[in-house]
């Protein structure tokens, strides 16, 4: 063989390990999705600490290579990196530390200062089993449906907690779509709230809520964590978290630990969690008709779970004082989008009346509402066990 044989051989074997040789039509249009998601994030400003790390993962999950190279680079792959990063998806325990900062971050005085809350919040996991109902219909097996039902709650982690359990083949989509609707809840809830209510209904004014003592503070996680998982100890990685990042916050005495669990933990997780869960995506396991219904069940769950949530607010006024009526543009938040779907309540009822802030009010069904998903999701792992 001539050097120039030689050359132009090791430069077709070259070749024919770069992304060029081995790209296809299904990756160039992951890696389009993943830049979408980038661009929503940053230009939209749509949820950037999720999407960010999503969409540059859908990006590094489908960058095509010789799969016969034994390189141990690809997320299916033994052995490497983003195979042992994925192992916090896969094996379920990148969600119960984001339950953990979460209840490190959470204040629930809103929701112990009045109780009744709570119900707007278990109200709006009827998405959630609607959800299920519907992709029994579409003919999903009993327990990939229940890990596509969770997406009716709006929360990413459970989400990829219980799919990791029950359907570990739609993990990848499940958890996109969960986090996509979360992203999207300044665009889908507005106009089902604003449907579903009169002018006289969005100018409701509620009381302040009373002042919550530091003890009922401390009692609330230990109550409510033994009452919860007492009905549902499936639930428990996800609620034992919950309420234990919230007795670190509200005990006084371990500042510093609520802070590293709210805090740099947390991004920490979430980093991981949202660059493996875009990397899941792969062109061959993502593009396919399965991954279109659990786009179109989520959508139909969340919205059900909106109207819920706002139409059970409605029905309770029915039974309360006048002075005691709730505002039902509060109901959107009992999905577990935390803090967005409280948000978007205090937005909807400013643009009705300037001084009517919800936020604290809308506060409490929506960590309600994280109770509540995590609840469900315990309660369908238990039964489908």
């Amino acid at each position: 063989m001539g050097f120039t044989d030689f050359i132009v051989n090791n430069f077709n074997e070259f070749l024919s390990y770069t992304g060029f040789a081995n790209a296809t039509i299904p990756n160039i249009i992951m890696i389009v999705v993943g830049a979408f998601f980038i661009w929503l994030a940053i230009k939209k400003d749509f949820e950037p600490l999720l999407l960010i790390p999503i969409g540059l993962g859908i990006i590094l999950g489908n960058i095509p290579f010789r799969t016969d190279a034994g390189l141990e680079i690809g997320l299916y792959e033994d052995n490497s990196v983003l195979n042992i990063f994925y192992q916090g998806v896969r094996e379920g325990w990148y969600p119960p530390l984001v339950f953990l900062g979460i209840g490190a971050m959470t204040d629930f005085s809103s929701l112990i200062a009045n109780p009744k809350l709570i119900l707007i919040g278990a109200a709006a996991q009827f998405g959630i089993f609607g959800a299920y109902m519907t992709a029994l219909a579409l003919g999903f097996e009993p327990n990939q449906a229940a890990g596509i039902a969770i997406i009716g709650g709006a929360d990413g982690p459970t989400a990829i907690f219980l799919s990791s359990k029950t359907a570990p083949n739609l993990m990848g989509a499940i958890a996109v779509c969960a986090y996509s609707y979360m992203a999207l809840v300044p665009v889908i809830q507005p106009f089902i709230m604003k449907l579903m209510t009169t002018s006289k209904e969005r100018l409701i004014r509620m009381k302040s809520p009373r002042n919550v003592s530091q003890t009922e503070r401390i009692l609330f996680p230990i109550i409510g964590l033994l009452l919860t998982t007492f009905i549902v100890p499936s639930g428990l990685p996800l609620l034992g978290m919950l309420f234990f990042g919230n007795l670190l916050k509200e005990s006084g005495k371990t500042t510093r630990l609520a802070k590293t669990a709210g805090s740099a933990l947390n991004d920490i997780v979430v980093i991981l969690l949202g660059l493996t869960v875009g990397c899941s995506t792969q062109a061959s396991e993502f593009l396919t008709m399965n991954t279109i219904f659990i786009f179109f069940i989520g959508a139909c769950a969340f919205i059900v779970a909106t109207a819920s949530g706002v139409g059970f607010v409605k029905l309770m006024n029915l039974f309360l004082p006048k002075d005691k009526k709730i505002n039902p543009l509060i109901g959107n938040a009992g999905v577990s989008a935390v803090p967005m779907s409280a948000r978007i309540s205090n937005n909807v009822g400013l643009e009705y009346d300037r001084r009517n802030f919800l936020l604290m009010h809308a506060m409490g069904p929506n960590v309600a509402g994280v109770i509540g998903s995590a609840v469900a999701a315990g309660a369908l792992l238990g039964f489908l066990k």
